[in-house]
């Protein structure tokens, strides 16, 4: 199920105007608007148009992300997900302190050698 509120978020954190939005896709400002009130839904074509537009998944436009944020690194602003076993790998992980801990602080060596362990 396409939600509309979820594509009004992103465009207006990206400060799009509907029009503009609609020009970088290839629709009009009107479809936009429908789109994000829910009177609309987008074609496959072009709800994946809106999502690289808009550097998000089009799971995320669908709803079907758990978890949505936006981080910028190197004046690039990037969307990220979480599913919802990601989650629960993080809420283990967060009972094992210490492992926790290692991963935060050396993430690259941790998990190298938690692999060694495993592949033994």
């Amino acid at each position: 199920m396409f939600i509309g509120s979820r594509l009004r978020e992103v465009r207006e954190k990206k400060g799009y105007s509907q029009a503009k939005l609609g020009e970088l896709t290839g629709v009009t400002k009107v479809s936009i608007c429908g789109y994000e009130l829910g009177h609309k839904t987008p074609s496959a074509e072009k709800l994946d148009m809106l999502a690289t537009v808009l550097n998000i998944t089009t799971d995320y436009l669908l709803g079907r992300d758990q978890v949505g944020e936006y981080v910028s690194e190197e004046g690039a602003t990037y969307h990220y997900s979480i599913s919802k076993e990601e989650i629960k790998i993080i809420r283990e992980l967060r009972k094992r302190n210490s492992l926790y801990h290692k991963l935060i602080t050396d993430p690259k060596r941790t998990f190298d050698l938690i692999e060694l362990k495993l592949n033994k």
